[in-house]
């Protein structure tokens, strides 16, 4: 049984999607505000949604993800307009990159990427901000600006846990944050100013840009649905945006929006809060800049549940490359002891389930390692014993290919393709029959194909050719 830690609850819940066939997933994340590079705060949450994801397709669930793309809100205007350059254009290159940063990763696609922007999605908040206000849930004020106000959602704060009776509403609020002490109404249409520029869509009440939490809500209603099982995001996005997510869509619905709220926590680097201004702030580019690899971030990134505070180190990078490297060379032993031989489908590798019954309970990624690095040592020393049978070793093999399904932090170089295995098997069979040409003809092939094979008494190894 799956188990989340609800945010709305504050409590352990088994999981159990709205599917009345329970085997379909709405799920919703909140992605970037294309203004700048990702950093990896950002990447962590993205790395813990991808965790979630594919451990629940491992245990059998389809999951259709949206993540969405903020290119329009208070920081895209003004990064733009102080860059000199059209926000459309501006917001691609940020949202180019942050693609760029996700296959690096290995993070999986979303089914969908809808972008505030597009006209589609603009069309649907309009609509959403217009029954709101017909309902006068929402109200026009005197600066033009459109306002939600919170009086009218008697549950507003429930999912911050805050005590709305304890905190005096300071009037409206028209920035996209604001903390606790500044409670009020917030807005949902902003009306065109000059520091706007050329950013602005025709509406009921005039010339005006979206709020940022109303973008979300229009883009996960329309495209999953009234109600969707699990929205994910960063803790920083609980309050106010969550919040108001569901303030804003609950009323225009008067269903319930969001089964289960996954929160990721903060990340902090060496024990500091991460920011430009302490020259603790890091980019996936920074971190690949310094030698590090895609595999390995993810790696450092993945080890702690999600709901625990990360502490980022370069120490702790070099332990997760060793960890790595820990995995490659047994993952080595197994292939060469296995060899062609089928798996023996009677073996039952010890923690052969345990990894996943660890991610059952609200994703605990450091049991989950913990099992894998259990079966290493353990097959570790059966081998140094010679009491694992190829068969066996093949067994290995095919449970740890499930359980990378769900890892994704095997080195790319070790997966040797199909086609270059064909040729080394060909080549064997060459060098049996003592055919040196085909031989060598053969590896000119795998050569052609990236790959360098070396004859060794154990016979022939293949490796990734260096760039």
């Amino acid at each position: 049984m799956i188990r989340f830690l609800n945010s709305l609850s504050r409590a352990l819940e088994p999981f159990q999607p709205l599917d009345p066939a329970g085997k379909v997933v709405k799920m919703y994340t909140c992605g970037p505000t294309v203004y700048s590079f990702a950093h990896i705060g950002n990447f962590r949450t993205y790395i813990f949604e991808d965790l979630l994801q594919r451990h629940l397709e491992a245990r059998g669930y389809t999951v259709n993800r949206v993540m969405n793309i903020t290119d329009v809100d208070d920081k895209t205007i003004r990064n733009s307009r102080a860059a000199n350059i059209p926000l459309a254009e501006f917001t691609e290159k940020f949202a180019t990159s942050f693609f760029e940063d996700m296959r690096a990763l290995r993070i999986k696609d979303a089914n969908v990427y809808p972008a505030a922007t597009d006209p589609e999605n603009i069309a649907e908040m309009i609509a959403m901000i217009d029954f709101l206000v017909r309902e006068e849930i929402a109200y026009q004020a005197e600066d033009g600006s459109v306002y939600f106000r919170i009086n009218r959602f008697p549950d507003y704060g429930h999912l911050a846990h805050l005590d709305l009776d304890e905190l005096r509403p300071s009037g409206r609020i028209q920035s996209d944050e604001y903390e606790k002490e500044s409670l009020g109404d917030f807005a949902l249409w902003k009306a065109w100013d000059a520091a706007d520029g050329p950013v602005g869509w025709d509406s009921p009440w005039g010339r005006g840009r979206p709020g940022w939490h109303i973008e979300c809500s229009a883009m996960a209603t329309r495209i999953l649905g009234p109600q969707i099982d699990i929205h994910c995001g960063g803790v920083d996005n609980l309050f106010p945006h969550h919040e108001a997510e569901i303030a804003q869509s609950e009323s225009c619905t008067g269903k319930k929006f969001v089964r289960y709220w996954l929160h990721s926590a903060h990340l902090l680097v060496e024990g500091q809060k991460m920011s430009k201004s302490l020259g603790n702030f890091y980019t996936i580019r920074d971190l690949i800049a310094r030698g590090f690899t895609g595999r390995e971030i993810r790696y450092a990134l993945l080890r702690v549940n999600y709901r625990l505070q990360l502490n980022f180190t370069f120490d702790g990078m070099v332990e997760a490359r060793q960890s790595l490297l820990r995995l490659d060379e047994w993952l080595q032993r197994l292939r060469d002891l296995a060899a062609d031989r089928p798996p023996d489908k009677e073996y039952a590798p010890a923690t052969s389930d345990s990894f996943f019954a660890a991610l059952d309970d609200d994703l605990n990624i450091s049991a989950a390692l913990a099992e894998v690095f259990k079966q290493i040592r353990t097959t570790n020393q059966l081998m140094d014993a010679n009491e694992l049978q190829p068969a066996q070793a093949a067994a290995l093999l095919d449970w740890w290919e499930n359980v990378n399904q769900v890892l994704q932090i095997q080195s790319e170089e070790e997966v040797i393709p199909a086609a270059v295995e064909e040729l080394l098997k060909q080549r064997a069979a060459a060098r049996t029959a003592k055919d040196w040409q085909l031989s060598d003809a053969l590896r000119k092939k795998i050569s052609g194909l990236g790959w360098t094979v070396k004859d060794t008494k154990d016979g022939q190894k293949a490796t990734k050719a260096a760039r």
